[in-house]
């Protein structure tokens, strides 16, 4: 099974900018989609990201659309998420994911990482 360490979360201000890194070991990273997903404090896991093995392919939820970017680094075994004009409703624990598909949906990732807290102040 793969292994997955979150970084870069913190504190920002209301239009900033942060970058989160998922390193993954243990299998071989090209073979699995990733996915960043994220929970608010009293609310349900949700969708943010996807990618797919070959990086050919983004998916994105609605909320996110147009500020958020997901890559992969192969060489790296890494995967980024960039997320940009980041606003209040951001504040979250993000976690990356690994499986077979590029999905929004969690309960097809078969690896997932700790998280990482993003905070984002008014």
């Amino acid at each position: 099974q793969v292994q997955l360490v979150e970084s870069g979360g913190g504190w920002v201000q209301a239009g900033g900018s942060l970058r989160l890194s998922c390193a993954a070991s243990g299998r071989t990273f090209s073979n699995y989609a990733m996915g960043w997903f994220r929970q608010a404090p009293g609310k349900e896991r949700e969708f943010v990201a996807s990618v797919t093995s070959s990086g050919g392919r983004t998916y994105y939820a609605d909320s996110v659309k147009g500020r958020f970017a997901i890559s992969r680094d192969g060489a790296k075994n890494t995967v980024f998420l960039q997320m940009n004009s980041l606003k209040p409703e951001d504040t979250a624990v993000y976690t990356c994911a690994a499986g077979p598909y590029a999905s929004s949906l969690g309960n097809l990732y078969n690896g997932w990482g700790q998280g990482t807290q993003v905070t984002v102040s008014s």
